[in-house]
């Protein structure tokens, strides 16, 4: 900014008016440059690219801010002057460029990281093949007769009375259901094509993970049952 005021104030007195003057060319020109670098920062975040006007403004700013900076230093024939005026301007026009790359390759890289974050769900057609079950060919109204059951619903209850308990104390409180109920809804719901494991048992009794291995071994010893 003082080489700027330098060149512009061409040896003008101290606080005169030109002297004045020539200390708002540098600001003039360096905020015409940042409010469009700004710009093309809000732009490309958005994916958006901006015009020849755009590229021209901004390369005729950073050129008259090399300008002005180093020409003392030529009009003097100083090497060294014209290097150390040259760099700022120089870092500052390579940055500019190359920020603007920059924006769009982290842009594509965090719209890749988004989409790898976020896979898409399962259909649930995928996820009634994945449990075992038979895809609906259609989408209709259920027979009554082929309405599905829950296998809580096939479960033998057991009265109140077998527990030591009476019939109101019972119904205050979750029944425990035995092993052998259990098996017998799996013996139940069991076929002849279908492979007996315990995530099978788990599915069709509702039973713990760590019962339904004791239930798995139990079909599988079970000389009526078939794998």
């Amino acid at each position: 900014m003082t080489n700027v005021q330098q060149f512009a104030a061409n040896g003008a007195r101290s606080w005169s008016l030109p002297w004045c003057t020539a200390w708002l060319l540098d600001p003039m020109v360096s905020v015409v440059l940042l409010s469009i670098l700004r710009a093309e920062q809000v732009t490309a975040r958005h994916g958006v690219r901006t015009g020849r006007w755009v590229r021209a403004a901004k390369w005729f700013t950073l050129t008259a801010t090399y300008v002005m900076n180093t020409w003392e230093a030529f009009t003097a024939g100083s090497p060294a002057g014209v290097v150390l005026h040259s760099v700022p301007p120089l870092v500052v026009f390579v940055a500019a460029e190359a920020v603007t790359d920059l924006r769009d390759k982290l842009g594509a890289a965090q719209s890749a990281a988004e989409s790898a974050g976020c896979p898409s769900a399962p259909e649930p057609a995928a996820l009634a093949g994945a449990a075992g079950q038979p895809r609906p060919a259609t989408i209709g109204p259920m027979p009554a007769t082929s309405a599905v059951r829950s296998p809580a619903a096939d479960r033998p209850e057991k009265p109140a009375s077998d527990q030591g308990v009476s019939t109101g104390a019972a119904s205050g409180r979750r029944r425990r259901t035995s092993f052998a109920e259990y098996l017998a809804v799996a013996r139940e719901a069991r076929t002849p094509d279908v492979t007996v494991t315990p995530a099978w048992v788990r599915e069709v009794t509702g039973c713990s993970r760590g019962l339904s291995s004791r239930l798995a071994a139990a079909l599988d010893a079970d000389d009526g049952g078939e794998r």
